[in-house]
């Protein structure tokens, strides 16, 4: 079975999306990777803190269960997203302890978010986590910079927030973090926007982003490695596209397929199946249209061991 880091890193040097699709309810599990297998794609199944804190998926040992369920090797691997050094609310999370579960449950890759700290306690909590996954012969995934949540308060409109900068990913400290640290991808941010998971907008129609591809050119030049978009779902297509053929390499979606899910359910008085349907349709346009990705499983997986 190929390795995780060998299929990313395949997919870095190809110039190949790998989606990676986050599952706030157990039941989306099924069709996301019926529609992965039945188009002949490669892609993540994640989970993030903030969707068994928010949402119904129960936690990784839940999600993992699940997962083993429908799991397809040559197609699918489980990754734990967004494991906060410290949380939305502004809480410690015993993030390690959250890490080292995840990997005694089989995820194959893990994620340490420690980008609301300084750089130099971001370097040390994501150091410490790429320590664990490495001892386990897994990749980690840190973040470097400040990416938006829809409607979390901030007051500067997208469009000032994307002509200033504020926040992008700083290219001298990428340097030093991925040196310093030894993550195996880095989450950047270059204008995308994480979707809202409470509140008014939590159903509603996401900010349409745009990503700074000049900065993503001079990130990619100076660290090089798998670099990952998160907040993927309203990206506009065409600067989506550009930014995978700069170095983006995984992409993270959210907000897309949990809308559908979501609204199947209120639709149809709560039936899963029509829910499990409506998640496998917009994984079809989203496979197909959005990301082409449609038969590139062999181009990202073959001859590696």
């Amino acid at each position: 079975m190929a390795s995780t880091a060998t299929i990313l890193n395949n997919a870095y040097k190809a110039g190949i999306a790998i989606p990676a699709f986050n599952v706030p309810y157990l039941p989306m599990i099924k069709p996301i990777i019926s529609a992965i297998i039945d188009f002949d794609s490669f892609a993540f199944i994640e989970v993030a803190r903030i969707e068994w804190q928010k949402f119904e998926c129960r936690g990784p040992a839940a999600v993992a269960e699940e997962f083993a369920k429908w799991e397809h090797s040559s197609h699918v691997r489980l990754h734990l997203d967004h494991i906060p050094v410290i949380d939305e609310d502004g809480q410690h999370v015993d993030y390690l302890s959250i890490i080292q579960d995840a990997i005694r449950f089989g995820y194959h890759s893990v994620m340490v978010d420690g980008s609301s700290l300084d750089l130099e306690g971001n370097i040390e909590s994501s150091r410490q986590a790429v320590m664990l996954a490495h001892e386990a012969g897994i990749p980690c995934e840190a973040e470097l910079g400040a990416i938006a949540r829809e409607g979390s308060g901030a007051s500067i409109p997208y469009e000032e927030l994307f002509t200033s900068g504020l926040g992008f990913t700083n290219v001298e400290e990428a340097k030093r973090f991925v040196s310093e640290t030894h993550c195996d991808w880095l989450s950047v941010a270059i204008g995308s926007i994480h979707g809202a998971v409470f509140g008014a907008l939590k159903d509603g129609k996401k900010t349409e982003a745009r990503l700074n591809i000049k900065h993503l050119d001079s990130l990619r030049k100076a660290i090089n490695i798998p670099l990952v978009l998160h907040g993927g779902s309203g990206v506009k297509r065409d600067s989506m596209l550009a930014a995978v053929s700069h170095g983006i390499t995984k992409i993270n979606v959210g907000f897309e397929i949990r809308r559908a899910y979501e609204a199947a359910l209120q639709n149809t008085g709560g039936d899963i199946q029509a829910a499990r349907d409506a998640v496998y349709i917009r994984m079809v346009y989203l496979l197909k249209n959005y990301f082409n990705v449609v038969g590139t499983n062999p181009i990202i997986t073959e001859g590696q061991s």
